[in-house]
């Protein structure tokens, strides 16, 4: 009789315990939902405070919290203490803080345009630009401000007060004088108050790359390098087949019998075959220095960079192969292992001079006879090379960097020296040309040409 009694039991208290347990489990999933929800409540809570907090600090100027805290302070304590003169200044303070806020609205009420007239000028001129602000919103929009930035210049535009729809157009005039990329853009409409306490500000996307071209002289296309061929120059290395004879030899087994001369063979009674002058297609490389050390003032630098462009784009247009190189950035820790070249687009003249804009004197690039040695293994087949650089390279580093080439190419150093006199001179196998302008170069190339 006992024994169903104790099932009976046991099957109790084995149910109860297993109702306890799902009741702890449903307690500890409500905590960790609870838990969750309050992490997820508490992010909210702090992304919207960080908000709100970033708005007022972008909207509070400087005047503007000195306002607010005159006014929280001029009106606590002469309620406090009965003081009347802090409470007639904070009523002020909170009134000027209250007739600011109007002057925030509408701050997308307009639509502003920008657009350049040239997106490529020469250093020393200007770009007029349009700027076209139309009011898009329901009402009248009140007098701003619009921000355009140029570079690291800003230029202001004040826009008066517009009704609906329409538009208020200001002429912008961007500087360009110093060659250089400069971005135009994006503009930035300021909405404010006469006295800047309070103020808001809207962005738009329309960015414009405007280059400013080194200034460049025309050269004569029969001086650019000393090299007046067409299709090809006749080289110093001696081949057994191209277009340009040379001289006449005794035959050797192994040479092509169609380079056999019948008419010296039947008077010399021995076999003659043909030697030619190894025709090359005009490459021509410019190398540019770039290293900080390598000009004496910004000054040398411009002028570099105004005669490599100048031999570059008559190499250009006489249908030649430039190859511009400089020298590539290389951290400083390894400027003594690493040795590294860009080479500048040359495609056309408008592309070189693109590229020669945004050149900028370092100290993280290699010296010019690095420059030179790899540009030799880059480009094998060059007939000429210009080396451009300032006043501080002295004749034993130009002698350095040109015999990085072999003796067939010829080799140009343009010095860049605004104090100098223009001089030509030889330098064993190197022709140094001394530039104190760049009408100096046209000349000084003449000149060699004809000598």
């Amino acid at each position: 009789m006992s024994l169903p009694s104790e099932s009976r039991l046991t099957r109790t208290v084995g149910s109860t315990g297993t109702a306890h347990a799902r009741t702890r489990y449903a307690t500890a999933r409500s905590t960790t939902e609870l838990a969750v929800r309050g992490d997820r409540a508490w992010r909210r809570a702090r992304t919207a405070v960080v908000a709100a907090w970033r708005g007022v600090s972008d909207t509070v100027t400087a005047a503007g919290w000195l306002l607010l805290t005159a006014a929280a302070a001029g009106i606590g304590l002469g309620v406090a203490f009965g003081w009347v003169e802090f409470a007639v200044a904070g009523s002020i303070a909170a009134a000027l803080l209250v007739l600011s806020v109007p002057f925030l609205f509408s701050a997308r009420a307009y639509d502003v345009d920008l657009s350049l007239g040239h997106d490529r000028v020469v250093a020393g001129t200007h770009v007029e630009g349009t700027l076209r602000v139309t009011n898009i919103g329901r009402g009248i929009a009140l007098p701003g401000r619009i921000d355009v930035p140029v570079g690291e210049g800003l230029v202001d535009v004040y826009v008066p007060l517009l009704r609906h729809g329409h538009e208020h157009v200001q002429q912008v005039v961007v500087p360009a004088e110093r060659r250089g990329v400069i971005t135009v853009g994006p503009a930035r409409t300021v909405r404010g108050d006469p006295l800047g306490i309070l103020k808001r500000e809207a962005t738009w996307d329309d960015t414009h790359t405007l280059y400013v071209h080194p200034v460049t002289t025309a050269l004569h296309s029969t001086s650019t390098g000393f090299i007046r061929d067409l299709e090809g120059q006749s080289s110093r290395t001696i081949v057994d087949a191209d277009i340009s004879f040379h001289a006449l030899r005794e035959y050797v087994p192994g040479d092509s019998q169609r380079q056999i001369h019948w008419k010296s063979t039947a008077k010399t009674g021995t076999l003659m075959v043909r030697q030619y002058e190894e025709s090359r297609r005009s490459r021509m490389i410019i190398a540019l220095a770039l290293g900080e050390g390598e000009y004496g003032t910004d000054d040398e630098f411009e002028l570099a960079v105004s005669a490599a462009g100048s031999i570059g784009i008559r190499g250009i247009r006489d249908g030649r192969d430039v190859d511009v190189v400089v020298g590539g950035e290389v951290p400083e820790f390894a400027r003594r292992t690493v040795r590294t070249i860009r080479e500048l687009a040359t495609v056309t003249t408008r592309t070189l001079l693109d590229e020669l804009s945004g050149v900028e004197r370092t100290t993280l690039v290699g010296p010019l006879a690095d420059v030179t040695s790899l540009a030799r293994e880059t480009h094998s087949d060059a007939s000429i090379a210009f080396l451009v650089c300032g006043s501080t390279q002295t004749p034993r580093l130009l002698q350095s960097a040109a015999l990085a080439f072999p003796p067939d190419v010829a080799v140009v150093a343009v010095v860049c020296n605004p104090e100098a006199e223009p001089g030509f001179r030889r330098l064993g196998t190197v022709t140094v040309l001394t530039i104190g302008l760049l009408d100096d170069l046209r000349h000084l190339l003449a000149r060699g040409a004809q000598t």
